[in-house]
């Protein structure tokens, strides 16, 4: 059995996730990293990308992560995420939903702050699509 560490990720309505695993792969905004046990230190920002995480029978469960940060020290990995969901309770349709609403807010807004609050919608929304479909 590979060495395991303590994960645990979290939102600020629940806990998402905590245990022992052997791996995980996240996407930063430097690009994708794998942790492993006894990883070297590492602070890093997280853009929406996808979560996966080694289960006990050696297969990858997905997540879809909305924006957060990661924390590797101690043999633990702390994520903090505005929000987490299993690939496979995403709901599609809504996400499509949300999509076309994001990209009409982008044409519609001109205050800069609404076009960032938007883009935001917009990669949630299309990082929710991508992550729901490396399940199927």
């Amino acid at each position: 059995m590979a060495a395991q560490f303590r994960l645990n990720v979290i939102t600020p309505e629940k806990v998402f996730f905590d245990g022992e695993t052997s791996q995980i792969i996240v996407r930063t905004t430097e690009g994708d990293i794998g942790v492993l046990a006894h990883h070297t230190n590492l602070v890093a920002s997280l853009p929406s990308g996808p979560l996966k995480i080694m289960m006990e029978d050696g297969t990858f469960k997905v997540a879809a992560i909305s924006t957060g940060i990661i924390k590797v020290g101690g043999n633990k990995v702390s994520i903090i995420a505005n929000a987490v969901e299993w690939a496979d309770e995403i709901d599609v349709e809504w996400a499509k939903r949300s999509e076309a609403d994001a990209r009409a807010r982008l044409e519609k807004f001109k205050d800069p702050h609404d076009i960032d609050l938007a883009e935001l919608k917009l990669k949630r929304a299309l990082n929710r699509q991508n992550v729901s479909s490396m399940i199927k």
